[in-house]
């Protein structure tokens, strides 16, 4: 729950991507996809890690947590969903965006989840268009 760093990690992946050159379009939506991942850790995981790979066709982004799981990822995929308590809500997070997000700027897009153990999101965009 250390909201005072939320968007550090997804600030350095887009420094770390314009400097390999890559396109803006694509850094926007990966920086789309590490700041809503980021803040989900901070949210509801005790613990997270987040990785990206270029490849030469595409950017996969990894965002791995222990934490709480999702109950029903359907139902969390839906715009404006949202767990979040009001803490959460009080410093302007939490407004049930975060996974839709993640899942639109995505090409590829997959989530699995386990009650109690945690929660792994994988994105890829691809360079050259899907």
């Amino acid at each position: 729950r250390d909201f005072v760093d939320a968007g550090l990690v997804s600030s350095r992946i887009k420094k770390g991507l314009k400097v390999k050159g890559i396109n803006e379009d694509i850094i926007r939506r990966i920086a789309v996809i590490a700041f809503e991942a980021e803040v989900n850790i901070i949210s509801y995981a005790t613990r997270g890690t987040i990785s990206y790979y270029i490849l030469p066709d595409s950017i996969v982004f990894e965002a791995i947590d222990e934490g709480q799981g999702i109950e029903d990822i359907d139902l969390a995929l839906q715009e404006g969903y949202s767990t979040a308590d009001d803490s959460i809500r009080e410093m302007g997070f939490g407004a049930g965006m975060g996974l839709a997000n993640i899942k639109k700027s995505s090409d590829i897009f997959e989530i699995t989840s386990e009650i109690g153990r945690g929660t792994r999101v994988k994105s890829t965009i691809m360079l050259n268009g899907k």
